[in-house]
């Protein structure tokens, strides 16, 4: 068994030798999507655990604070850009809101404003730039040309994949 980071070639080499009626091409970019995804998953795992915030609360201050001026949305804007339901949402809130990162405000009618707190744009602004430098570490094998044709590559595989159309909610 190979001991390489890299196990994709091996394991469609296998497929080929014991099944050459089938087409394993797929495991050569599947395969090595799921492995990066998850060494990925867990690098920011791990940073967001020594910068004491969880991904989920970093989401929703992310999203807050690339709304830009006034750092404002309504709790289904939220759901929209974060891509998980009203109820993760409104835990969320809650959760941002002991710590006083957000404030929620009445809007008109039934909606809900969100303000980014100072305390909460300070935050984000310094866990943002410390999972920005660890992620360029990550991706420093390749070259900015390189990655700019990753990201068109990928670009394509997940509208061709995903369709046009929004995600649906994942939490």
């Amino acid at each position: 068994m190979s001991t390489s980071p890299d196990r994709a070639g091996g394991i469609e080499a296998a497929w080929r030798r014991e099944r050459p009626d089938l087409d394993p091409s797929s495991i050569a970019v599947i395969t090595r999507i799921w492995h990066l995804a998850k060494v990925f998953a867990d690098e920011r795992r791990r940073l967001l655990v020594t910068l004491d915030i969880d991904p989920a609360l970093l989401d929703l201050l992310g999203t807050l604070r690339r709304s830009g001026e006034p750092y404002t949305l309504t709790t289904r804007e939220l759901a929209e850009h974060t891509l998980v339901t009203a109820a993760a949402i409104s835990q969320r809130l809650n959760r941002a809101e002991r710590h006083g990162w957000v404030m929620r405000e009445p809007g008109d009618g039934r909606r809900v404003l969100v303000h980014l707190t100072a305390a909460g744009r300070e935050l984000v602004d310094r866990v943002a730039s410390r999972v920005f430098d660890r992620e360029n570490e990550l991706l420093a094998a390749l070259t900015p040309e390189q990655r700019r044709d990753l990201a068109g590559h990928l670009e394509r595989l997940v509208h061709a994949v995903a369709g046009p159309g929004p995600m649906p909610p994942v939490g």
